[in-house]
């Protein structure tokens, strides 16, 4: 599958496989950024991505990152890149949270997400007045007792 992307900075790298098996790319910080104790930052990532039919692109943390970003944190754990969200105007954009106690910083350059597609399909939605199955009970509910 080929992918069309624009990188906003040219300076930057082209986000690429670090391994055969790799199944995300990593993405990189556009410009420097200190984000403070309890502040909520947006992190340019320097691409426009033209998600295929079928895919949708999902950007999750890398794993190094508690490692490497103490108290740094995706509040929404994913981010869901919808396949319309395309044009010159719209780098992908990685928002996060310190619940630290220390400013973390964040350099430009700096891989700090990493990107897969994630092929889909969309369903046909049918509303209806009554379910056929029973109510298991929400959190906790496979657990043994």
């Amino acid at each position: 599958m080929q992918v069309k992307i624009k990188r906003i900075d040219r300076a930057l790298p082209l986000p690429v496989y670090k391994t055969d098996g790799s199944v995300c790319f990593d993405l990189v910080a556009r410009e420097d950024v200190v984000v403070n104790p309890g502040e909520l930052a947006r992190i340019r990532l320097n691409l426009v991505v033209e998600t295929p039919p079928g895919y949708m692109l999902m950007l999750v943390p890398r794993s190094s990152l508690p490692a490497k970003k103490q108290g740094l944190i995706y509040p929404h754990g994913v981010g869901v890149i919808d396949q319309d969200y395309r044009g010159p105007e719209d780098e992908l954009m990685l928002q996060v949270k310190n619940v630290g106690a220390q400013p973390v910083a964040i350099a430009r350059g700096e891989a700090i997400a990493q990107a897969g597609f994630v092929k889909i399909d969309r369903a046909e939605l049918i509303e209806i007045e009554e379910l056929t199955s029973v109510s298991r009970g929400g959190f906790g509910s496979t657990d043994a007792e």
